[in-house]
């Protein structure tokens, strides 16, 4: 399961490294040739994705290393700290087109019409949908927040190259302020995603606790217990996409050690069930 989940990331990383070099090549040389800044925009956003296609490359290669000695726990982080830079790029990116595409409207756009600007808006959304649709099966199968990232961004630049789609259609009608306002509208999209993304990495590396709808299913499986006289506490910890969890329940101080350790073991055992818990360990204590 875990294997088939590095290899399923490491694919759809090189898949978008591959895409996104291609897309770019086309639509920064169509895109300064017809002096659209829409395009031209569209073009730096690929950039940044072939940045986001390395960063899960990597950030999948480094947390696909088992446990050691140093990392009792796995490397699963590397999937966190990755995609902050992947967030990082975006905010980054989305600065830099902002400010061009302002730029362009209050000073004027010298767009100039070109059916290969249409040709290439139309390539750009079929590949992007098609990488699309392949990494959201994965991440729906292994939510992983690489793939997450990556899905989001190939479905943001679907929307944002449609748009971009429209302002060239209107250049054809004399209509060229839309082409910077799609421009700006692009910048934003990418930098409101970006820190989406950031937040959703920083909460983890933070070791935010797990949600509480898991807390009330851990608590629901303790009560299946009648030995438990009362459930203490619950401390948690993101290890991956998956969380290490510590219990503590109060029993009978009158029960055996070996009755209290069974029931120990068998409540680890069904709280690790869960689909997002990695461990639990179960602390005893006699009342």
């Amino acid at each position: 399961m875990f294997e088939d989940r590095f290899k399923t990331t490491k694919r759809a990383g090189m898949l978008g490294i591959i895409g996104n070099i291609f897309l770019l090549l086309i639509k920064a040389l169509v895109g300064f040739i017809s002096n659209s800044q829409a395009m031209i925009a569209d073009s730096v956003n690929s950039a940044g994705d072939i940045f986001a296609s390395l960063m899960t490359f990597i950030g999948n290669k480094i947390a696909s290393v088992p446990n050691d000695e140093d990392h009792n726990l796995g490397h699963g982080k590397a999937e966190y700290i990755f995609s902050m830079f992947i967030s990082i790029s975006m905010i980054l990116v989305s600065a830099k087109l902002l400010f061009d595409s302002v730029s362009t409207l209050i000073l004027g756009n010298n767009l100039n019409f070109s059916w290969f600007l249409v040709i290439v808006c139309i390539v750009t959304i079929i590949t992007k949908l098609s990488l699309y649709i392949y990494t959201k099966i994965a991440y729906q199968k292994y939510k992983n927040i690489l793939l997450e990232a990556n899905m989001k961004d190939h479905r943001n630049d679907c929307v944002v190259t449609s748009f971009t789609l429209i302002s060239v259609v209107l250049a054809l009608f004399g209509i060229y302020w839309f082409d910077s306002v799609v421009g700006i509208g692009i910048s934003i999209w990418i930098c409101y995603t970006g820190i989406k993304i950031f937040i959703e990495s920083y909460n983890v590396l933070m070791d935010v606790s797990v949600d509480d709808k898991t807390k009330n299913l851990i608590i629901d499986i303790s009560k299946k217990y009648s030995d438990i006289k009362e459930l203490d506490n619950i401390i948690s910890t993101p290890v991956g996409d998956k969380y290490l969890v510590f219990i503590t329940i109060k029993l009978d101080g009158n029960m055996s050690t070996f009755e209290s350790h069974d029931l120990a073991d068998n409540l680890e055992k069904d709280v690790n069930k869960l689909d997002n818990i990695y461990k639990t360990i179960v602390h005893v204590d006699p009342i």
